[in-house]
């Protein structure tokens, strides 16, 4: 893992949770936003889901608990999982 993964900022988990959903899922730039609801508003399915956090452990270079997202329902709150992620195992 680069020294910047393990010190990335707020701002560079968003950037890079949202260069995800848009080169993996062709997600329009237009609707990602902090507040956008991964299943209602962005159409992430359970199989996406999955993509997505196999993506945030390459990003992070720790492995990820399915506890660790039981409650996100927001883009905000992916990036609230992984900052709390890389600080807990920093």
């Amino acid at each position: 893992m680069s020294a910047e993964q393990q010190t990335a900022s707020r701002e560079e988990i968003y950037a890079h949770v949202r260069s995800t959903l848009i080169e993996l899922f062709e997600i329009d730039a237009a609707d990602i936003h902090p507040e956008a609801l991964l299943y209602e508003d962005l159409d992430i399915d359970s199989i996406d889901a999955v993509d997505l956090v196999v993506e945030l452990k390459k990003f992070t270079g720790r492995r990820i608990e399915a506890n660790d997202f039981k409650n996100v329902r927001s883009l905000d709150d992916v990036v609230t999982a992984v900052e709390q992620l890389m600080q807990r195992q920093a």
